[in-house]
């Protein structure tokens, strides 16, 4: 394996020489040779593996090492990609994939399904909420990481996994053997009736498929009625660039621009503009977005912004303003190479300061809003208030195709602030050790729960509270202490509603049980009448225009 892995280092900083020379000549001048350098490292590489104080360092590793330091003076987001992350990577773009059909997740420590999906082979063979998988295939799961044991429960069609399930109420372990098959890998994980007229689409990533999904979700909610929408792009870290496209192509006028990208080379700079093959929504529309949306998220939520066809609610987006191709290298690795910056319609660059990487990611807060004025200021919703990144004035100034203000730099920023609450410190304190999702399991739900009605009674949550004192989980002062907030009793309602739905119907009936303690969400359903007013002035704009302009399409979908 010697001669290989240092063959590898040779071509790569071949490579890295010849780029540097054809960019400005110097690297090849150094030492007494063009080619020194690599002489230099290959020597370096070799002198570590054979006389490091620990045995047997692997040339793999010091190689790999060696790029990322490489590729960190580039920037953020340029990587090599290891032969399994790039495997992972190209999985997670996919529309499907082989395996049982389950949602797992990660309680108290162990590896528990969630919620298997209907129709798959987890299903089938009775694979159910709160299972903890102990073994799979022999191999205890709390030796494996969660990445790594949704890989061994993933592989080709038709094969066999034999997963052991520890199921609260049984002294016996569960051995069941499923056979793989296609699964969808569903990215637009909920598309429900928040309640009559007011549809929700929870967009989680853009794969190869997002597009598609989100189109035949809002067909499926315009025929139950939907009159608004409420778009989550909360906790969504990005993906394919065409696919973000596709997304926004359904929600701007035909023929405007969705996204700019401009780079070094000719072929990098591209606009990308609606193709008028989806009616764009032509509804009311909130977007909602976080620290963690990103990429992708803020193509779609800066162009829907950018155009005044919707309102976005949350904290500040992650400020990812590059785009990296990804080449495929030789032993399955890939590279994702930073070739272009993009530009949202108004012309903003929201990527973030990353002269520092650990500010870039560890220390920061990058909240704020545009421009609305103070009139429209509440509790929890704060118009022109940014934290720590720089203030509105200091940014570079943009304008919506109203004339509304926006910036550049430091991400999307909102058009009304509102963080996420915190829960009380008891209730954080039982999440974080998955106290609510064991009771129901371990002591049982003790009441019939029929329907989606059902509402906890005070007997069932006395019951709750007793448990916790009796697992040791909390003191019984802690307890009495914590429930003299009203809110305690609150949060601890709707988490353990939130489970046992989960568990009797579904993730979707459990996301909205738990969706009453989303304060940004509640926020977002009170401003889709502001959202209404700007669809309004946006659609007027056009009226005025000769020939109704490009968005006769929206005008005549709206009417």
């Amino acid at each position: 394996m010697k001669k290989p892995w240092r063959n590898l280092a040779f071509i790569l900083f071949l490579t890295a020489v010849l780029v540097g020379g054809v960019a400005g000549g110097h690297l090849l001048a150094v030492g007494s040779g063009e080619f020194a350098p690599i002489r230099e490292y290959t020597d370096l590489v070799e002198a570590a593996h054979a006389h490091y104080a620990v045995p047997d360092v692997a040339y793999r590793d010091l190689i790999y090492a060696s790029i990322g330091g490489m590729l960190r003076s580039l920037d953020p987001h340029t990587s090599f990609l290891p032969p399994v992350a790039y495997d992972s990577m190209r999985e997670r773009q996919q529309s499907s994939f082989y395996g049982l059909g389950i949602y797992v997740g990660t309680r108290n420590g162990r590896l528990t399904v969630i919620s298997p999906i209907e129709g798959t082979p987890g299903y089938q063979k009775g694979i159910r909420a709160g299972d903890i998988i102990h073994l799979i295939d022999g191999e205890p799961t709390e030796d494996m990481n969660p990445n790594e044991a949704i890989r061994n429960l993933k592989g080709p069609k038709g094969t066999d996994v034999t997963v052991t399930l520890l199921r609260p109420g049984l002294d016996e372990p569960l051995v069941v053997t499923v056979t793989r098959a296609e699964i969808p890998q569903e990215t637009v994980r909920h598309a429900h009736m928040l309640k009559p007229g007011t549809g929700f689409v929870w967009v989680t990533d853009f794969s190869r498929s997002t597009g598609g999904e989100l189109a035949r979700a809002l067909e499926g909610l315009r025929e139950q009625g939907m009159e608004r929408l409420i778009l989550d792009l909360r906790g969504n870290g990005g993906g394919l660039l065409d696919q973000a496209i596709e997304v926004a192509d359904q929600f701007v006028p035909g023929g405007s621009t969705i996204v700019e990208t401009r780079g070094r080379i000719a072929s990098s700079h591209q606009t990308y503009s609606s193709t008028g093959r989806h009616e764009p929504l032509g509804l009311p529309l909130v977007v909602l977005v976080d620290r963690v949306s990103a990429s992708a998220s803020e193509i779609v939520s800066g162009a829907i912004q950018d155009h005044d066809v919707g309102l976005v609610v949350g904290v500040s987006t992650w400020g990812k303003g590059l785009v990296q191709t990804v080449y495929e290298l030789s032993y399955g690795a890939g590279l994702a190479l930073t070739t272009a910056r993009y530009y949202t319609p108004a012309g903003r660059l929201i990527q973030r300061d990353y002269s520092s990487y650990w500010d870039y990611y560890t220390e920061y807060d990058v909240n704020g809003s545009n421009g609305n004025d103070g009139e429209n200021a509440d509790e929890g919703s704060d118009p022109l208030v940014d934290l720590e990144s720089p203030a509105p004035e200091e940014r570079p100034v943009f304008h919506t195709d109203l004339g509304r203000e926006v910036f550049g730099g430091g991400g999307v920023t909102p058009d009304y602030v509102v963080e996420l609450d915190e829960p009380p410190a008891l209730i954080w304190r039982l999440q974080t050790r998955s106290v609510f999702h064991r009771f129901p399991f371990e002591a049982g739900n003790g009441e019939d729960v029929a329907s989606t009605d059902w509402q906890l009674s005070d007997e069932y949550l006395e019951r709750f509270w007793e448990w916790v004192v009796e697992e040791e989980l909390a003191s019984a002062e802690e307890v009495e202490e914590a429930l003299e907030d009203p809110e305690v009793d609150r949060y601890a309602r709707v988490r353990l509603r939130y489970e046992i739905f989960n568990t009797e119907f579904g993730l979707t009936e459990g996301y909205k049980a738990g969706a009453e303690l989303d304060n940004q969400l509640s926020r977002a359903l009170e401003l889709l009448d502001e959202a209404e007013e700007l669809l309004d002035q946006r659609l007027e704009l056009e009226r005025k225009r000769p020939g109704r302009g490009r968005d006769a399409g929206l005008v005549a979908q709206y009417q």
